[in-house]
């Protein structure tokens, strides 16, 4: 059986990531609908290398009949719409922030617990993860399972891509003036982007961190577990595509850089590469494209008991989005949740 499925948000980085993921994973699909804003209405996106969808308009799409919604529209945006279309049938997927705390709505990555799916019915919606908080969790599942976490510490290094299309065109518009010595203009980012790094994503809180990492301490607690405490400092890094962390474990049992690594080369998701040699790491250039989850850097933390550093990569469009978003639906069809 095939699936009537509509895209929303499918001009953005991710829509398009989405429709480009289902077309190379032969996702079930009999119908697929790209949606978007009125004043996209009529463009054509690329789903798969033969096709192109025309752009609907999300404000009058009437969304009975469709099945499953994979929606990465803002979350201003997915908080007026993806009740709408949970409302007419359809099971939600939404890549925003907007529903992820919201304790009747399940919080998943696949690989980490997909039993959470089982009670998507109480709104019609399952969440996406933050996509930094997305490659962090699938790596530390295996090994909470193992040595039991206790603390995690935790610095990304996060491409400019995850602050969308006008983010990634500021980076490539300052790295090309600084060679021909244009003034550097800021519109997207506070501070200057190009050859810099930026410890500031999302709004400030009250505590002195931002959003981006509370996302990160508070989404890592509901996916994989409250008692976790969490310490994350969120870094714009000038890179277009991938993200990397930097990632400091203590655990209550037994743990150390050996017994971690024959954890997670058996993990599902993951991929380890860690040669202790030039070149035998994974960087955010190498990863981008692709679907798993790279560890590498694997070392014990010699200043506490059982404590482990590693490095974590991932192509924050894919996983950290769009692929996400999409095993998530293909988990609900295994599961015989649509």
């Amino acid at each position: 059986m095939g699936y009537k499925v509509a895209v929303v948000g499918a001009t953005g980085n991710v829509g398009r990531e989405v429709l480009q993921t289902m077309a190379e994973r032969n996702f079930p699909a009999d119908d697929v609908v790209a949606l978007a804003s009125s004043r996209s209405v009529g463009t054509e996106v690329a789903y798969g290398d033969e096709k192109n969808i025309k752009v609907q308009d999300l404000a009058t799409f009437d969304f009975t009949g469709t099945d499953i919604v994979l929606s990465s529209p803002g979350a201003k945006i997915s908080e007026q719409f993806s009740p709408k279309a949970a409302a007419a049938g359809a099971v939600v997927i939404d890549n925003t922030s907007f529903w992820r705390m919201d304790p009747d709505v399940p919080l998943v990555v696949p690989e980490v617990n997909p039993e959470a799916l089982d009670d998507w019915k109480k709104k019609g919606i399952v969440a996406n993860p933050n996509c930094s908080t997305i490659q962090m969790v699938v790596a530390l599942k295996p090994l909470h399972e193992a040595g039991k976490i206790k603390r995690v510490v935790v610095s990304t290094y996060q491409s400019v891509s995850g602050g969308g299309k006008e983010a990634m065109d500021e980076l490539f518009t300052q790295t090309r003036g600084i060679f021909v010595n244009d003034p550097i203009t800021k519109e997207k980012f506070t501070k200057q982007i190009a050859f810099n790094v930026i410890p500031h994503i999302d709004v400030f809180m009250d505590d002195g961190s931002t959003k981006e990492e509370w996302k990160m301490v508070v989404e890592t607690k509901k996916i994989l577990d409250p008692s976790i405490k969490v310490s994350a400092t969120a870094v714009r890094a000038p890179v277009f595509v991938g993200h990397a962390e930097s990632v400091n474990i203590e655990f209550e049992n037994d743990m150390d850089h050996v017994k971690a690594r024959e954890v997670l080369e058996s993990a599902e998701g993951v991929v380890v590469v860690d040669y202790r040699q030039d070149e035998g790491y994974v960087t955010p250039v190498e990863c981008a494209g692709e679907d798993a989850v790279y560890v590498s850097r694997i070392r014990d933390d010699i200043t506490v008991e059982n404590g482990v550093n590693m490095w974590v990569v991932a192509d924050n469009l894919r996983k950290g989005a769009a692929l996400n978003a999409v095993q998530i639906a293909e988990k609900m069809i295994e599961r015989g949740l649509i």
